[in-house]
Formats: structure tokens, sequence, C-alpha cells
């Protein structure tokens, strides 16, 4: 028969089992950049129609720098991201991305690449009253965009559209606005 434990080694193993169960109780990291337990929602005022077009990137997260605008097909569920890819030498080309896109509801659609299958949701959180600035974003918080139909300008919806991502649990201290 074995020696009994010591006061010692009986505390330490129960701090050892409190750790344990403390990491098994705690959030998994989070991935992306938005709070996965805030709420987050797809705007009512969206419209596909007023939506369709062309728009420009004015903010992004990190991971999407290389995004330069996006277009939203008038006709057919398509969705274009424009990126400019660059070399080692620093040689840059545009690319771009085309995804099929199958309405999830108002505001809400599932993406997959034409090339590759891979997908992604995309939901718009806002769009100002003249469809001129939008806040684009996924439920699992990888991606953020805010677009605007032009390059420049629109100071005051560029920052209410921060404000919806803040609303929406969005990191904006991470956002990296384009002037």
């Amino acid at each position: 028969m074995g020696r009994p434990w010591s006061q010692r080694a009986r505390q330490t193993l129960a701090l050892v089992l409190l750790g344990t169960l403390a990491a098994c109780n705690t959030a998994p990291p989070q991935e992306g950049f938005r709070d996965p337990a805030a709420l987050i929602g797809a705007t009512s005022r969206y419209d596909a129609a007023r939506f369709a077009g062309d728009w420009q990137v004015r903010a992004a997260f990190p991971g999407d720098g290389d995004l330069q605008a996006v277009r939203f097909a008038r006709q057919g569920p398509s969705f274009v991201e424009h990126r400019q890819s660059c070399d080692a030498t620093g040689l840059c080309a545009p690319r771009r991305v085309l995804w099929e896109a199958s309405e999830q509801g108002p505001g809400r659609y599932k993406l997959r690449a034409r090339q590759g299958g891979a997908e992604k949701a995309l939901w718009v959180l806002w769009v100002d009253e003249g469809f001129r600035t939008a806040v684009i974003g996924a439920p699992d918080g990888r991606y953020g965009w805010i677009l605007d139909r032009e390059a420049s300008g629109g100071a005051d919806r560029i920052a209410a559209a921060q404000q919806i991502l803040d609303f929406n649990g969005y990191d904006i201290g991470a956002l990296q606005i384009r002037r």
C-alpha cells in the first residue's frame, strides 16, 4: 500500500483541477474583428435594385487592404471584388474575385467563390437614405467594410458607418480608414 498524499500534494492537485475547470469554462478565442456575443442585424432599409452597382471601399479591417471596390450585379445573383495584387518587387495589377450570391433574407447573402468554392456570409448592416454609403459585414466578424459610391467626401456618413460597425460589435480600433 502506497503512502498517503501529503497536504501540500492535495492542495497542488486541487489547484491544477480548478485551473483545468476554469480553462474549460472560458469563451473560445475571438476570430475576426467583432465580439461574437454582440447582436448583429441586417438593415431593413435594404433594396437590392438601389444597392446594385459600383461601390468604393472607404474602410476595411486588416486582411482586406488590397480590396479597392466592389460591384453588386444589377441582374443575376453575383458580386465582384476588385482587388490590387502586388508582387515582391512592388509591381501591382488589378484582380477580380467573382462570387455567386444567394439571398438568405433581406440584405443577407451567402457568397460562393466561382473559383475554389470558398464561402462567406455578406450582410448589409446599414445604408444611408440616399444609398451613397453602406456598411457590409459578416456575422463571424472575419471582415467588415465601409463602402461609398465615391472615393472621397461624405465624412459625416463615413463617421456614421463607423458607429454602426461599433454598435454591431466590431473593433473599430482595428478599422483602416482610407482618405
